[in-house]
């Protein structure tokens, strides 16, 4: 059973999406598998992470933006992927270090996420994007 997400963003940041998911999974009465998730982006990821604290949210945002600058801040002049703007190979290299798929088990139809865990769209590009996450649950 397969489905696509369309997730829109608003630039960098963490989109939560895990109540998609779960309704997409609950509809479809499913019951015990695995569901895989595939963002078909290469400058947006994909993670697992708090989804109690918006500050968690925040401070990952803010630290990959320190790990990676854009490409015109003086530490990035030896990229050469530039002319699609200063944020393009910066998110290229961030979707490079970050998961672009996860595999969730599924029992009974729920995913077997921890208590604070949530499925989250990463948009690393800084304009509005609509990324696509690709679905897959494999009944076992």
């Amino acid at each position: 059973m397969q489905t696509t997400f369309t997730i829109p963003t608003h630039g960098p940041g963490l989109t939560l999406f895990t109540d998609e998911v779960a309704a997409w999974l609950h509809g479809s009465a499913v019951g015990d598998g695995l569901l895989t998730l595939l963002v078909r982006h290469t400058s947006a990821s994909l993670l697992l992470m708090e989804n109690a604290d918006p500050d968690v949210r925040r401070d990952l945002t803010a630290f990959f933006a320190r790990l990676v600058p854009p490409s015109d801040h003086p530490s990035m002049a030896y990229l050469r992927h530039t002319y699609e703007g200063p944020d393009d190979m910066p998110a290229h290299i961030k979707a490079a270090l970050l998961p672009v798929s996860l595999q969730i088990p599924v029992s009974a139809g729920k995913m077997r996420l921890g208590t604070w865990q949530g499925i989250y769209l990463v948009e690393h590009r800084t304009a509005p994007h609509r990324r696509e996450v690709a679905a897959h649950f494999l009944q076992g």
